[in-house]
């Protein structure tokens, strides 16, 4: 029978990123992952690293987890030579009333500023709010490094059913013992192994685009956001849909998510349509991120629209918790018992 200091279930971001700083630490752990590495949330994710507007009250730790960014990209990038794509490219908000809105920080500019900054804006843009501190990394190349370093470690079509504070026992009757057992398992987690986790899915679907990028920064207007990448991809999303555990992508999503874009920045309109991608992002009541002991396992969910903004700080909490150290103090209040 295996044993580890830790198993950790679900290889996104979040399960992937806490096992690598857990092995850091001298742990011996394995990630279980049902598909592939990343191919759910993390996959579809468009890797905007500023707190989303819809999800206010984790300002400290959505802090903390940006301050921790640029070096976690680094370490990727150099132990592995997979780069992530972490570019502090600001963003610009787009106002097409009139309405100035500057109540998030950032400098607030005109419409004929906005166009000077970025021509391939609709014309008639009134305003516009520049927040030069956001940022953005790709998910999928992030994966593929945390991938790389955890070797072994990580298990790929490893399907866990059932589970308790002591280990786990695979679809195919294998149980591997564990110290620990971490949940990380996205909007899957209470669906499938904790049922009274209070996490629910909600669909979202993006679009990639390839040709000449659009812009230079991440261009935000009311319902979507254009995400350009030194790649030549661009990514836009998303939608935000009650629709339970369906990952269908749809046609109507697609003709919304392209409109809106193309409202905002028409220079999207010239640009060819590659992918659409649709997942499911664990949510919570309040909408912050469940970080911390709950029934006798670690859980590490409920990132809901955050979770590539907030996984190094999410790391940094589940490795310390696993050594038995205290987690960074922005993540205490987020602990799953205060629900």
């Amino acid at each position: 029978m295996e044993t580890y200091d830790a198993a950790i279930v679900g290889g996104g971001i979040i399960g992937l990123a806490s096992a690598w700083r857990a092995a850091q630490r001298g742990l011996r752990v394995c990630v279980l992952e049902r598909e592939s590495a990343g191919r759910g949330a993390t996959a579809a994710a468009a890797g905007v690293l500023a707190p989303d507007p819809e999800t206010p009250g984790f300002t400290a730790l959505a802090r903390r987890s940006s301050e921790l960014w640029p070096s976690f990209a680094e370490e990727l990038r150099s132990e592995t030579g997979i780069d992530p794509g972490y570019t502090r490219c600001g963003s610009l908000a787009l106002a097409f009333d009139g309405t100035r809105d500057d109540t998030t920080g950032g400098v607030w500019l005109e419409g004929g500023e906005c166009r000077a900054l970025e021509p391939g804006i609709a014309a008639d843009c009134r305003g516009g709010l520049l927040l030069p501190q956001d940022a953005q990394v790709d998910p999928r190349r992030a994966v593929a490094a945390l991938a790389a370093l955890l070797g072994d470690a990580l298990r790929v079509n490893a399907d866990v059913v059932e589970l308790d504070g002591h280990g786990v026992v695979l679809a195919d009757g294998t149980r591997i013992e564990a110290e620990r057992v971490v949940l990380a398992a996205g909007a899957w987690s209470s669906r499938r192994l904790a049922k009274r986790l209070p996490i629910a899915p909600v669909k979202g679907q993006t679009l990639r685009l390839r040709g000449s990028l659009p812009a230079t920064r991440i261009i935000r207007s009311e319902h979507v956001y254009v995400v350009p990448r030194a790649s030549g991809e661009t990514v836009i999303g998303a939608t935000i849909e009650d629709a339970g555990f369906d990952t269908t992508v749809t046609a109507q999503a697609t003709e919304l998510l392209l409109g809106r874009a193309r409202r905002a920045v028409p220079a999207v309109g010239a640009l060819e349509l590659v992918e659409a991608v649709a997942s499911l992002r664990p949510a919570t009541p309040d909408g912050g991120p469940l970080i911390g002991e709950w029934e006798g396992l670690l859980v590490a969910g409920g990132h809901h629209r955050n979770g590539i903004l907030l996984a190094p700080v999410t790391a940094e909490a589940v490795a310390a918790l696993l050594a038995g150290e205290a987690p960074p103090p922005e993540a205490e209040p987020f602990n799953p018992g205060r629900f």
